[in-house]
């Protein structure tokens, strides 16, 4: 190994620790997402009880609970999908074999699409 190897590979490997970083702030923000849709339903039950001695079941905030779990559920694997893809790298940056993969940028994509449909939906619904 040269010299020049060596400080390559440790920004390599830090480079792949701030990407993994970037990856668990995306994952929180769409759990906290998740969270206030959840908090924000029940406030606005809370609301419509205390305006309405009769609540219609069937109103539009009857789904936000499970919209806003599903979300805080997509943040969680956007978790794992980040530590398997972050281990991933480092083996690679080890090996020196790195190959350039778009598997998980695919899944956390698209979770996010389906996270963007459910809500659209959701506010149709209620109009």
């Amino acid at each position: 190994m040269s010299n020049n190897t060596v400080p390559q590979k440790i920004n390599d490997h830090l480079a792949n620790e701030r990407t993994f970083l970037a990856w668990i702030r995306t994952s929180l923000g769409i759990m906290g997402f998740g969270f206030v849709v959840v908090k924000f339903s029940l406030f606005i039950r809370q609301i419509e009880l205390i305006l309405k001695k009769d609540v219609v079941a069937g109103s539009q905030h009857e789904h936000s609970g499970a919209v806003g779990v599903s979300i805080v559920v997509i943040g969680a694997l956007t978790v794992i999908v980040a530590f398997f893809k972050y281990r991933k790298t480092n083996k690679q940056i080890e090996d020196e074999n790195f190959t350039q993969t778009s598997n998980s940028i695919t899944i956390v994509a698209v979770l996010i699409f389906v996270i963007g449909i459910i809500l659209s939906w959701y506010l149709i619904d209620g109009l």
